[in-house]
């Protein structure tokens, strides 16, 4: 071999050495489907909230309170997951043309008020 071949090996062996050590290592676990599950239901009934914030009629109750719409959207990613998945079972409860009975406006007025005492 001549010198400019043997140098040329070594460069690239330390190359390729060097680029090995640098390959970050795959870790597998088994992941429960059970905690998938419940980690997708929790976004879901986020994203329902944070949907039921955004609507007109929400948006303008909450001012009429005292309570802004960011600071709703705040106080809403602050609650646990048995908190939001309580509020996305109203919603979901709730009637579609509108009309809400008074234990849904009581929630609602206990939700701003603690809404609005967190301030």
């Amino acid at each position: 071999m001549t010198k400019k071949t043997l140098i040329s090996h070594c460069l690239v062996a330390a190359i390729s050495t060097g680029l090995l050590v640098q390959v970050p290592l795959a870790r597998a676990e088994i992941v429960d489907t059970q905690d998938l599950a419940a980690q997708t239901q929790v976004q879901q009934d986020q994203a329902k909230v944070q949907s039921f914030l955004e609507r007109a009629t929400v948006k303008e109750k909450l001012e009429a309170m005292g309570v802004k719409g960011l600071v709703a959207k705040d106080r809403v990613a602050a609650l646990s997951e048995q908190e939001v998945h309580a509020l996305a079972d109203r919603i979901d409860a709730m009637p579609a043309g509108g009309t809400l009975s008074q234990t849904d406006m009581i929630f609602i007025l206990l939700i701003a008020i603690l809404i609005a005492l967190a301030l």
